[in-house]
């Protein structure tokens, strides 16, 4: 399995593939992989192997060298020329800033060491030139030298296309939008746990899919602890750093009972929603307690393209959200948020939705009700058409891991019997720490920089 991961997970760039799912709003387009490895479950899972290959880096070579570096000192700009005929402007004073000497960068923790408050905003060049490793050297008119590295340089070429090409390396934002077919990406929780190759390829997928599906985590409290651990550490809530989702009496949470959970994202109570869950299961009910996951995603740019009001109205009105009781400690928690949220861009970025927690308070003027009333149900009703939503039934020793920002999650209803309780112990990370691990994995994996 592990060769395979290998052959499927690679270095840097964006998955077309990928990114034409994501563009076309449809079903799986993968491109043709080796067969993969024999871990598939009953319950129309694939392995990660498939999903990696979708969820992929492709692999960039050498960047060109500098053929001519020259100043254009009324744009207060350098012009290079790659050998490859292109070129790249870089202003004077984000040349200056960025110096890479030891006297400006501290270089054992890759920190900026050059104050703000001693550059020179409107700084000239004195002179530049190619030295010969074709690194480029600019004196400074205090005689200060700066000398870069040509693929550095490269890298934070300033035209829309290598920007792009960057902050997709750098954050992957592309995602992979499914539907009811998805079969769920899988693989071993010991082999996430040991293996980088493996660990990446569960990453990758976790990102481009939202969701992966681990087999084989030993039926004991704990593992979802240490799976934290692969990654760096669990994000602390008022619910503790884990939890367990079992049929509680008096609960303080809905998720906590034996009755049906509608879909919905943990934690829009918060400000700032934890970014990814894992739910490890220990014990399962002998009748009921499927789980369902949609896309909220996929559902927000289908709400957008067939009802562009709705979709103005959720991604517009802030919503209050409340959640008090007492579980790791008392707690009163209060939030405003969009349902949809975007960023600058208008690319969705986190759905924020829990029907149990929103709250009574609904601050907005009152000719604004009934449009959020009318567009919240035109999404929930999106979202819980059967071709829309993936159900599945945990079994012990499985352990599923999703992002919390996009998935939308919820349960069937179960019986609850004294003789065989359902149990699942759950966890929070942050999307942050996530990206983190992916980054070091992907340096130990391919070597890059």
């Amino acid at each position: 399995m592990l060769s395979r991961l290998a052959r499927c997970v690679s270095s840097a760039g964006v998955c077309r593939a990928a990114r034409q799912v994501v563009k076309g709003h449809g079903k799986h387009r993968l491109p043709a992989v080796p067969p993969p490895a024999a871990i598939t479950s009953p319950r129309g899972h694939q392995t990660l192997a498939t999903a990696a290959a979708a969820a992929s880096l492709p692999t960039v070579g050498a960047p060109p060298g500098v053929r001519h570096a020259r100043t254009l000192d009324r744009e207060r700009l350098l012009q290079l020329e790659w050998e490859d005929g292109t070129c790249s402007l870089y202003p004077f004073t984000w040349l200056r800033d960025n110096c890479q000497c030891p006297r400006c960068t501290l270089q054992s923790a890759q920190a900026r060491s050059l104050l703000l408050a001693d550059l020179d905003v409107h700084t000239g060049v004195d002179s530049v030139q190619l030295t010969e490793n074709n690194k480029v050297s600019i004196t400074w008119p205090d005689q200060h030298s700066s000398e870069f590295d040509p693929e550095w340089l490269k890298k934070r070429c300033f035209s829309p296309e290598a920007r792009q090409a960057r902050q997709e390396e750098l954050f992957l934002n592309e995602r992979e939008y499914w539907d009811s077919s998805l079969r769920i990406p899988t693989a071993s929780f010991e082999e996430v746990l040991h293996d980088d190759k493996a660990a990446l390829a569960w990453l990758l997928a976790l990102r481009r899919i939202g969701i992966v599906y681990l087999k084989g985590a030993p039926v004991e409290q704990g593992q979802v602890a240490r799976l934290s651990e692969r990654i760096g550490y669990l994000r602390l809530t008022f619910y503790g750093h884990t939890w367990q989702v079992e049929d509680k009496p008096m609960a303080n949470n809905v998720a906590y009972t034996s009755g049906k959970l509608s879909l919905h994202t943990d934690y829009p109570a918060l400000h700032h929603p934890p970014g990814v869950q894992f739910l490890h299961c220990l014990a399962q009910a002998r009748e009921g307690g499927e789980s369902e996951v949609v896309d909220g995603f996929h559902m927000a740019e289908v709400l957008r393209r067939n009802d562009p009001e709705a979709f103005r109205t959720l991604s517009s009105l802030r919503i209050d959200f409340t959640d008090t009781g007492t579980d790791y400690c008392d707690f009163c928690v209060q939030s405003k948020n969009h349902i949809i949220n975007m960023d600058n861009e208008g690319r969705v970025v986190r759905i924020n939705y829990n029907n149990a927690t929103r709250d009574s308070v609904l601050d907005m003027p009152l000719d604004k009700v009934q449009p959020f009333y009318s567009s919240l149900k035109a999404y929930v009703e999106l979202m819980t058409q059967p071709e829309n939503v993936v159900t599945y039934k945990m079994e012990p020793g499985d352990l599923v891991t999703f992002d919390n920002w996009r998935l939308l999650h919820g349960r069937r209803s179960y019986v609850s019997d004294a003789t065989c309780r359902r149990h699942l112990e759950g966890a929070y990370l942050d999307w942050d720490e996530v990206m983190s691990r992916l980054r070091i994995l992907r340096r130990a994996v391919h070597g890059e920089n």
